[in-house]
């Protein structure tokens, strides 16, 4: 064949596989992800706290005030604003774990109930990614986290909650939100944070929804690289937290 006819058809056959793969990633990443909503009360409906019980030590204990454990169930977990290449939306990338511990106190004066401390432990071994992209194994996302992270050597993230007043209507089944401060490590850095607190009773318990607006580079945590994915810096922290005695 001429080399004057083999070289246009050969530009043609580029282009035609560099169109073939366009139409492909627009394919797998263009309108083809989901993300769950944010963390949020689950059933049943609130409900009036329990009755006043005997108090140990001259502590108050009627209502729903106590120390309380986190319950099994509880969820904690990330969400992060990703972008692929050559797209002009966001993804948000949500990764949650069940791996929470931590204890709550709620003393009462009164009529009044505080939260008088607390303090709340993710194991970051367990984040797993919960989000959906087609095409796209997105457990993958999660060893590029840990790593990012550094998990080995930071292996959790603790919450240790100031006092705080709890608005009245907790205490008759209504949901209260309010701003909790504590201090945040992660990564081995301390931050002082503001968290958006719900807080409900369901048959006597407190249950808690929290949001947390940060920056991971302020713990020393620099956006994960994965790939044509570019990791915004800003991340949100939610937690979906029941309590026991």
């Amino acid at each position: 064949m001429p080399r004057r006819l083999l070289i246009p058809i050969l530009a043609g056959v580029a282009l035609v596989v560099l169109a073939g793969g366009a139409a492909g990633y627009v394919y797998f990443f263009s309108g083809l992800r989901t993300s769950p909503p944010a963390l949020s009360f689950a059933s049943p409906s609130p409900s009036a706290p329990a009755a006043a019980s005997p108090s140990p030590a001259g502590t108050t204990t009627s209502g729903f005030a106590g120390v309380w454990q986190v319950a099994s169930g509880s969820l904690a977990g990330y969400r992060v604003r990703e972008q692929f290449v050559g797209q002009a939306s966001t993804h948000d990338a949500v990764a949650r774990t069940s791996s929470v511990t931590g204890q709550l106190t709620i003393t009462q004066s009164e009529s009044s109930y505080q939260l008088s401390g607390g303090t709340v432990t993710v194991q970051l071994s367990g984040l797993a990614s919960v989000d959906s992209v087609a095409g796209y194994n997105v457990t993958n996302r999660d060893r590029i986290v840990q790593q990012s992270l550094g998990v080995n050597q930071f292996p959790s993230a603790v919450l240790k909650l100031q006092p705080v007043a709890i608005p009245n209507g907790a205490d008759s089944g209504q949901t209260v939100t309010f701003p909790v401060t504590g201090d945040l490590t992660i990564h081995g850095v301390t931050k002082t944070v503001t968290a958006t607190v719900q807080l409900r009773v369901v048959n006597g318990a407190p249950q808690l929804v929290a949001t947390i607006q940060t920056n991971m580079t302020d713990f020393g945590v620099q956006p994960p690289s994965i790939g044509f994915t570019t990791v915004q810096p800003a991340v949100t922290i939610e937690a979906q937290l029941s309590f026991s005695r």
